[in-house]
């Protein structure tokens, strides 16, 4: 993974040292609080409903395990324990005092992190899939690109001020991996007659208006990444709407101009900056992919230790399970990648206590070359395991709390943190993401459920994604009591669709017998094989709906 250089270690160290000085003349007065705003977003941190909130950022979601354990002694030292991974593959705080926050950015500087750009109206944290670099069906490794667009737009002095906040994804793989079409830039790297390029999509989002991005270049040449991407930003920066908050993304602005429109002056900026310093050059793709070196992989007989796996697989049947939803195949023989479930009953989908964070640290060192990834459903991966230990990991996960074996299931839900937290929800998520694991905490249920998302967002900012879950829960607000309305149909991954809304909303109360109900329909309704989006998008709504709003007789 990337390692800072001078460079990098003397801008982060100068930013720590000018938001010690702006907190410090907050604080002492001489900031009013609409000037220290900007300032304070700058750096990460916001105001929730009941305390500061920091946000660290995790390029792409790596994260090795010095810096997994600086994580957990900020949490133990200046939080309350614990901190929340979000579906941007970063980590929050979510109780620090605001005086300690100098001090903890400069003790994430020492491990090579930040929370720059993780707030305002800039470009955001660039997302990845999290089994980029070991996926068999993968094209090319994003990271490189990741780390290529992360370096470009930081600091960048146009794009610090833009209409709306700005999220870029990459994916690498045949399967989208990353919610691509849901973000305001998706790339798409693709291979054409032996040459490397991109897919660009544009004026994706979710929120109060959600919006399936647009293909603008169908094959975008591999040295033209960054020069494309910022004739993209200009474009917006210059016509995106700035009157208005809820009409300023991107996704508004190639709707109103039409994608044909906004494609056409996208070209005309590009051939007016194609051939500028932002061209990548051979050398510098090759100095990307240095960061991110083959690991040193043993050279193992996948038939012997894949039969061994087996026999192990036998005679546990709790292993059999959490080998089957909680591994995925690697293109090294004799390596699985592993997800650590963050969501057992009980806890909020996302959270880890100090003790996991440092449990999480360790395990990569024994397991993973010391490297972990944040994934966007808010897991952790631990992507290049050996076969043979992977059952000393699953007891050594087992011990903190990571080896439920329901990832791709209806429990392996996205929140996000909801009222409990939040100055923006309309309602709370934490306890019906609770509730709906109680409801359906029957392992054999579940799997016979199949691949199933469920996504809990607690207001329409959809921080939970529940536009794109094939169940999604929106809190809303009734004359200031709290109700939650369910959508069908939605997807992420390649064939990307909206959910669309049940019908009126539910109490919290009610809410997990609706579930029980789309379920029920679901599985009377299926044909053989077919996971409930296949059921939903042959079915439709109606049959869904009639049931959840039936009278009793």
């Amino acid at each position: 993974m990337y390692r800072y250089d001078e460079r990098d270690r003397t801008i982060i160290g100068e930013r720590v040292a000018q938001f010690r000085g702006q907190t410090e003349r907050y604080l002492a007065g001489e900031l009013s609080e609409e000037e220290f705003l900007p300032l304070r977003l700058q750096n990460g941190l916001y105001i929730q409903r009941l305390a500061p909130m920091l946000r660290i950022a995790v390029p792409y979601g790596l994260l090795n395990s010095a810096q997994l354990r600086r994580l957990a002694r900020i949490s133990r030292d200046y939080d309350k324990g614990y901190a929340h991974f979000t579906t941007r593959q970063n980590l929050q705080f979510n109780w620090p005092q605001l005086e300690d926050v100098p001090d903890i950015l400069s003790e994430l500087a020492e491990v090579e992190m930040h929370a720059v750009q993780t707030s305002g109206n800039c470009i955001r944290n660039t997302t990845s899939d999290p089994y980029a670099g070991v996926a068999r069906d993968e094209i090319a490794d994003p990271r490189p690109y990741c780390e290529l667009i992360r370096q470009w737009s930081t600091f960048h002095p146009e794009f610090a001020f833009l209409p709306r906040k700005f999220k870029i994804a990459v994916n690498g793989a045949e399967a989208d991996r990353a919610a691509i079409r849901v973000h305001d830039i998706g790339v798409q790297i693709v291979e054409r007659d032996g040459a490397i390029g991109y897919q660009v999509y544009v004026g994706g989002g979710q929120g109060r208006t959600p919006v399936i991005a647009e293909l603008i270049r169908d094959f975008l040449p591999e040295e033209d990444l960054l020069s494309y991407l910022e004739a993209i930003v200009r474009v917006y920066n210059q016509l995106g709407r700035r009157d208005n908050k809820y009409k300023a993304r991107i996704k508004i602005l190639v709707k109103a101009l039409g994608p044909e429109e906004f494609c056409r002056r996208v070209e005309e900026e590009w051939a007016q900056i194609r051939d500028s310093a932002d061209r990548l050059t051979p050398e510098a793709l090759a100095w990307a992919r240095s960061f991110f070196p083959e690991p040193e992989y043993r050279q193992l007989d996948a038939a012997v230790t894949e039969a061994a796996l087996r026999d192990q697989a036998d005679s546990d049947r709790a292993f059999s399970r959490w080998l089957e939803r909680n591994t995925f195949p690697h293109r090294v023989p004799g390596y699985r990648a592993v997800r650590l479930s963050t969501k057992p009953t009980g806890v909020p989908p996302g959270d880890v206590t100090d003790t996991q964070l440092e449990a999480i640290a360790d395990l990569a060192d024994r397991f993973s070359f010391g490297e972990a990834r944040v994934t966007h459903d808010q897991n952790v991966v631990l992507a290049d395991v050996r076969q043979d230990a992977l059952l000393d990991l699953w007891q050594a996960a087992r011990k903190h709390g990571f080896a439920t074996p329901n990832i791709g299931t209806l429990t392996d839900m996205i929140c996000c943190p909801g009222g409990d937290y939040c100055s923006l929800a309309n309602a709370k998520s934490i306890p019906v993401a609770e509730a709906i694991q109680r409801r359906f905490d029957d392992l054999d249920y579940l799997y016979d459920l199949g691949d199933l998302n469920l996504n809990i967002s607690g207001c329409m900012n959809a921080c939970g994604h529940h536009h794109v879950g094939h169940i999604g829960i929106l809190g809303v607000d009734k004359k200031g009591e709290e109700f939650y309305q369910v959508q069908l149909g939605g997807s992420s991954s390649e064939n990307t669709s909206l959910a669309r809304v049940l019908g009126p909303s539910f109490s919290r109360a009610e809410v997990p017998e609706v579930i029980g109900k789309i379920l029920d329909i679901y599985i009377e309704q299926r044909r053989a094989d077919e996971l409930f989006l296949d059921t939903y998008n042959r079915i439709g709504l109606q049959p869904f709906k009639e049931r959840v709003y039936a009278k009793a007789s």
